[in-house]
């Protein structure tokens, strides 16, 4: 009898002893969620037009502090336009990638200097043999600091004569943005046998690694 009551006695105290010596998860939950908003609460957005955006978010999704790109449409009149629709050259969007990014490892600046060196601002409506103006060259900014850097950026390109024209680059507030259909996402990585990508799209973006090796993701 009395082995028995030693042996629940045991079995009681070794539970309490397990319990007692486990990490306290909901703090630790906590804590790993407080830290998640906070890294979401630091990051910010940027919104570009640069023509094809197969060709943009290739691009941009490569660069160390880049978070995830998306392509859509934006600049627009018509709501929840489609991509047929878009092409038409009749909505007035434009067609854009939208950058999550992390501002402590990579600055607004520095993706809109990517911006304007990987494609040319100085064409009206149209990116090489892509033409309307669902291609123009466009920055839609979401506050004013965004604004005033596009601003002076191209201030300093005109002034540098970097290009042999002027840039006509629209700088706009962000408005009616939408995210293109999921076929459009990750273009080049999921076709990469497309003829246009593999003529217009991989050369561009080879050409992008080259230059911006040192900023790549690793």
């Amino acid at each position: 009898m009395y082995s028995k009551i030693y042996s629940v006695f045991f079995f009681i105290l070794l539970i309490s002893i397990n319990f007692a010596c486990q990490p306290n998860f909901k703090n630790i939950t906590t804590m790993s969620t407080q830290n998640l908003q906070q890294q979401t609460d630091s990051l910010e957005l940027a919104t570009f037009g640069g023509g094809c955006f197969w060709c943009t978010e290739a691009m941009f999704d490569q660069l160390e502090g880049v978070i995830s790109v998306a392509s859509g449409y934006a600049g627009g009149t018509k709501n929840n336009p489609t991509y047929e629709e878009v092409c038409t050259g009749t909505t007035g969007h434009a067609e854009v990638i939208r950058i999550v990014f992390d501002p402590r490892k990579i600055s607004y600046d520095f993706l809109l200097e990517v911006f304007f060196h990987t494609h040319d601002p100085t064409t009206l409506n149209r990116q090489g043999n892509d033409i309307g103006t669902q291609y123009r060259s466009a920055v839609f900014f979401h506050n004013e600091a965004q604004k005033l850097a596009a601003e002076k950026m191209i201030q300093g390109l005109n002034e540098e004569k970097v290009y042999a024209k002027k840039i006509v680059t629209e700088i706009t507030p962000i408005n009616n943005y939408y995210e293109a259909e999921n076929y459009h996402q990750e273009y080049l990585e999921n076709n990469p046998q497309n003829p246009y990508c593999q003529m217009v799209v991989s050369p561009k973006v080879e050409k992008f690694r080259i230059k911006y090796a040192a900023q790549l993701k690793k």
